[in-house]
């Protein structure tokens, strides 16, 4: 048993781990940090609301590419990123503990590394045997995690820069959302297509440009903080 725990969560904590370690000049409180990753884990909650909501309308998963489209970005990455953003846009981003652009970053990282735990944990003790729950979260320990988290970089880079803009900040909200739903629907559209076994490869393509970009981002709010240095 802590084995599975372990292999489904010690991916959280290494991602959880390099976005603290790399706010270099303000981090902050455990607490504020704890609070947003607990605000991830209910996120599940309006998530599986409005996953549920789409399906009840007839919006199901079948094997036609419009309807597969329509199921990953909408049902499934606007449905969990729009939880993921309510949590943080309620609770999180009018905190004066977000003090800076990167905080956008940290907490939304928090955020939606909570939920990916949640989810984690369900899908590998929701295998049919010990070998499989194994082979799942050594899986999604390289894919779906790291996901999670460029997609939380995403949404946090634009909540950042809303935070500290004097006009615009709606759109940049709203930039940040659509981002993290693009990355997010790519992702998922390349795994549940049946077009070809080959365009499955678009997913890990997603899973790169969502990482690359998350870096630069990192890295310009690390240079946009107002607490560096003028030397650093």
């Amino acid at each position: 048993m802590w084995n599975l725990i372990a292999i489904a969560l010690v991916p959280v904590i290494v991602l959880i781990s390099y976005v603290y370690f790399h706010d270099k000049h303000e981090r902050e409180a455990p607490g504020m940090l704890i609070g947003a990753f607990v605000l991830g884990i209910f996120s599940v909650i309006p998530a599986l609301i409005f996953t549920s909501g789409w399906e009840q309308l007839g919006f199901v998963r079948t094997a036609g590419t419009l309807n597969t489209l329509f199921y990953a970005f909408v049902v499934v990455a606007l449905s969990e990123e729009s939880a993921k953003y309510l949590m943080m846009r309620s609770f999180l981003y009018k905190r004066k503990a977000f003090n800076e652009p990167y905080d956008g970053i940290m907490y939304m990282v928090m955020v939606g590394m909570g939920f990916a735990a949640l989810e984690n944990l369900l899908y590998v003790f929701g295998q049919p045997s010990y070998a499989e729950s194994l082979a799942v979260g050594g899986w999604r320990a390289v894919t779906s995690i790291p996901a999670h988290g460029a997609f939380a970089v995403l949404m946090g880079f634009f909540a950042g820069r809303a935070k500290y803009s004097k006009k615009g900040a709606p759109l940049l909200l709203l930039a940040g959302l659509l981002a993290a739903v693009f990355f997010h629907g790519a992702y998922d559209f390349f795994l549940m297509q049946a077009l070809s076994p080959v365009l499955a490869t678009g997913a890990l393509a997603a899973l790169i440009g969502g990482i690359v970009f998350s870096r630069r981002m990192i890295k310009a709010h690390q240079r946009s903080s107002p607490f560096r240095s003028p030397e650093a």
